[in-house]
């Protein structure tokens, strides 16, 4: 759910709850704040003369004495154009294999923040970040930093904008020190971690960035307005790189792991499953650079390398939940396998659960698909076309299973061996960062004629598409757009499964545009969208657009896709202020009408937005949503029969937080919604993070939801009447609640050596209640049950449903899970980690059905579950 807020109303709810404003000081614009438009600033690098710089955070090296400081930097915050409250200097130097950078920063007033962090967590700290567009496209970027504790912080910009990808983990060196006057750092960046253009001299894009949260002061020396769209296209000039040409590098990262699982809740008659088990592995990454510009990765049995768990879920809708990539080989770089459009390329179907059916009395299925090897081929062109290209094979994987009665073992196929292709290419035009750009995606699958998997998943996938985004005006305006399109073949069976599934439900007896075809061994489709905006102005922003997506699309053996037969369009109309006025320091005031319908022209859709956030002069952040959605038609909701209307509904939101860079962080956040039935939702949400110790790091995020859906599909009976088809679509109202809560608990030895630990118990409970049906297509109402030749009756936890076609049981759900990971991460040297991860995967149903609360936490550690040991060391072992 948007977590924004109107602002007219905002400011009538939390007046008062954010505290008395303090009052923006009046700052003169600092030197060299104002230059002449269209200038653009310049630093120079020096080429190091003799003993390079000791990286020990030191600038009293006699190399620092030879490069000229950059020092005119201006505030974006808290008063844009201002001046600077401490000083800051920056040098820059280089030679044959590094570029180094030497910082002093002057101490503010209030001391210098230094709490110790992971890498890439530096919003507590104070830091110092220095930005390169190393291309010169005024696009991409890549930006290195160092909070004053000592953690590196390090992203990749893939667009035009600030926001980074913070999985970009190059292999580099920085330290700090600290004095009397402030602080110092020093980073020495190899030149095989960047990616450039061979030539006699060269000319970066810089920009440098040092935030000092103790006053919330953000400093730039190369300024992006508020009101202005741009990040890498807004940079200065860094001169003088002479002689310096790109390193091919090679780099070979290998790793050993072990580990051990111990199980409970095993069954004693199971001989497929034990109760401990151990494992041992190994593989590597190579990183190889071809040409100048072009690098490739290689993998073999990638490993794992998160902390965070998949968060559980009772998910009662029929659409898939997509979960986020985590393992490093596929995290990185992956901007340059992903455009506009369509989700063409979901990485997560590489290595995933297998699907295939298998039956007996004892199962053991593979938890997911072995990845044989993958590759990726990425770079950037001196013609400014970029390049991302992926392969990957899959084994075939075999469940194992157990006949009881006749003792007898055997061996199921559960997945094939698949091959997946991935690639993209996009060219970036003219001096605004436009780009077009190109994306291809196939997989082939080993299937034998007639065999169970190959009447479930097609055997071969191809979909791609043309995507563009068009900027006009100094980067103020654009369009965009993509047209793509999909072709899945393989076993009538599997086609047709295609054709039922819940992305298009082609059986529905009320459509008259698309028809289930037994026959068919192919499915096609096609996909388009065309936007158009203004992105950077003042005040006043909008943008409109429309997608569509034809029945027949079908992205998910490569890709990710929810619904196809679809048609949607939106518009948005933006108002904000950037400069602090009365008791904002800034804020925005949106609205947003959206509206979809399929193929056959039904309305299956759309919902009016009213939107603001602000921020407060004591740096509290407000949010309010206020939103209404009328009555419309679900294509979905009877699961593949006849159209079922929805009811309209109504909510609002209502967001307040501290300052992201207070030592005491915390955010309350209160949904509370209702339909045309009186049924209301309200989820009440938020989190605590704090600092215990300079070391610890403590965060707690609570969510608790309460709700009555009043249209949850619960069977299809038969002898329903002929406006149904005969069918008895049964659904019923469901009293809902949910409470679970995230906590993270870290300590930091070293920047480089940390403790951290990941909980989530999750409790869900949901009664099932005012059973009825669908009386005829498109019906709002339901004829309920219990009031004419049908019955239904309790039996403990569960619901039985008779009528005249027959019956079924319902059964309530009270489930709890609680999942958590404990990692000893140590870089023992540069770009060579270990990992000692604890993880505990519990879960399991109660008999009592009741709402749950703060006791159905604790009682997450009473399901059964496993618990997993394991130990990975990598060593990165530069070749050249």
């Amino acid at each position: 759910m948007r977590q924004t807020g109107w602002m007219l109303a905002a400011a009538l709810v939390l007046a008062g709850g954010a505290g008395q404003p303090a009052v923006a000081q009046e700052n003169t614009p600092a030197a060299g704040a104002r230059r002449e438009a269209g200038a653009r600033k310049q630093a120079r690098a020096v080429r190091v003369e003799g003993r390079p710089p000791a990286i020990d955070g030191r600038l009293d090296e006699a190399a620092w004495a030879q490069a000229t400081p950059i020092s005119d930097f201006v505030q974006k915050l808290p008063t844009e154009g201002a001046a600077p409250t401490a000083d800051t200097e920056v040098r820059f130097l280089y030679d044959a294999a590094y570029v180094y950078v030497g910082a002093r920063m002057r101490a503010a007033a209030e001391g210098i923040r230094a709490p110790i962090t992971r890498r890439d967590n530096g919003i507590l700290a104070e830091f110092i970040r220095v930005s390169f567009d190393t291309y010169q496209d005024r696009r991409t970027a890549y930006s290195f930093g160092i909070t004053a504790a000592g953690a590196r912080l390090d992203g990749y910009h893939s667009t035009d904008s600030e926001a980074q990808d913070v999985r970009y983990d190059p292999v580099w060196e920085a330290r700090v020190a600290r004095d009397p006057g402030g602080w110092t750092a020093e980073m020495r960046i190899p030149l095989s971690q960047l990616r450039f253009i061979a030539r006699p001299e060269q000319t970066w894009g810089l920009n440098v960035n040092r935030w000092i949260p103790s006053r919330e002061e953000d400093l730039y020396w190369s300024l992006v307005p508020a009101s202005e769209s741009g990040w890498a296209s807004r940079f200065g000039d860094l001169a003088g790189l002479s002689g310096v040409r790109p390193v091919r590098r090679v780099e070979l990262m290998p790793y050993v792991a072990s580990g051990a699982t111990l199980r409970s809740g095993v069954h004693p008659a199971d001989p497929l499953t034990s109760p401990r088990e151990a494992a041992f592995r190994t593989g590597g990454d190579l990183k190889a650079g071809l040409g100048s510009n072009v690098t490739l990765d290689v993998t073999v049995n990638p490993d794992f390398g998160q902390v965070d768990a998949d968060p559980a879920e009772v998910n009662l809708s029929v659409f898939e939940t997509f979960f986020p990539e985590r393992r490093p080989f596929f995290t990185e770089g992956s901007q340059l396998l992903s455009g506009g459009g369509a989700s063409y390329f979901y990485s997560r179907r590489i290595g995933a659960p297998p699907r295939g059916p298998a039956g007996g009395d004892f199962v053991r299925r593979p938890d997911d698909s072995t990845i044989l090897g993958a590759a990726k081929l990425t770079g950037q062109l001196p013609s400014g076309l970029s390049l991302g290209v992926l392969a990957a094979v899959t084994d075939r994987e075999r469940a194992r299973t157990y006949d009881s009665a006749t003792s007898v073992f055997g061996r199921v196929e559960v997945e094939p061996r698949t091959g997946y292709a991935v690639a993209r290419a996009q060219q970036q035009l003219g001096s605004s960062g436009s780009t077009v750009g190109a994306t291809l995606t196939a997989v082939s699958r080993d299937l034998e004629p007639g065999s169970p998997l190959a009447l479930r998943v097609p055997g071969q996938a191809f979909a791609g598409g043309v995507d563009w985004n068009l900027r006009f005006g100094r980067g103020a305006y654009q369009v965009g757009g993509h047209v793509g399109a999909s072709r899945v073949a393989g076993d009538s069976v599997a086609i047709l499964r295609l054709q039922r599934s819940s992305a298009r439900y082609y059986q529905r007896p009320d459509a008259d545009y698309v028809e289930a075809d037994p026959s068919r061994t192919d499915l096609a489709g096609y996909t388009a969208s065309l936007n158009a905006a203004r992105i950077s102005g003042e005040h006043w922003l909008w943008t409109a657009g429309a997608a569509l997506s034809s029945p027949g699309l079908e992205l998910n053996d490569a890709g990710r896709l929810s619904v196809a037969d679809a048609v949607s369009a939106f518009a948005e109309l933006r108002y904000r202020e950037t400069k602090p006025r009365g008791p904002f320091r800034s804020y925005d005031v949106f609205v947003t009408p959206e509206v979809g319908w399929n193929y056959g022209g039904t309305r299956t859709g759309g919902t009016l937005w009213l939107d603001a956030v602000g921020t407060w002069q004591n740096r509290w952040r407000s949010d309010f949503t206020a939103f209404y959605t009328p009555r419309a038609q679900s294509v979905t909701a009877s699961r593949g029969g006849p159209r079922a209307g929805t009811r309209a509904s109504w909510a609002v939101i209502n967001r307040l937080a501290s300052s992201s860079a207070a030592r005491f962080r915390w955010n309350g956040r209160v949904y509370y919604g209702e339909n045309e039935d009186g049924r209301a939702t309200y989820r009440l949400s938020g989190g605590v993070a704090f600092r215990p110790g300079p070391r610890w790091q403590l965060s707690v995020d609570p969510n608790f939801l309460q709700s009555t859906p009043t249209r949850q599909y619960v069977a299809t009976l038969d002898g329903g009447p002929a406006a149904t088809g005969g069918k008895r679509y049964v659904f019923a109202s469901v009293g809902r609640s949910e409470f679970f809560a995230q906590v993270r608990l870290n300590y930091l030895f070293t920047p480089d050596l940390s403790m951290e630990f990941y909980a989530e118990p999750f409790a869900s409970s949901g009664r099932y209640h005012t059973f009825g049906e669908l009386p005829a297509p498109g019906s709002h109402e339901l004829t309920l049950y219990g009031t004419d030749t049908t019955r239904v009756r309790r039996e403990g936890n569960a619901t039985r449903v008779l009528g005249p076609g027959g019956g079924a049981v319902v059964q309530d759900f009270n489930v709890r899970s609680f999942r958590s990971n404990a990692v000893l991460r140590w870089e023992w040297r540069p770009g060579s980690s270990l990992f000692v991860v604890w993880q505990q995967d519990r879960a399991g149903d109660r008999d009592e059905i009741a709402p749950v609360g703060f006791g159905s936490l604790a009682q997450t550690l009473d399901a059964p579950g496993d618990h997993r040991l394991a130990i990975k060391v990598s060593y990165w072992l530069p070749l050249r």
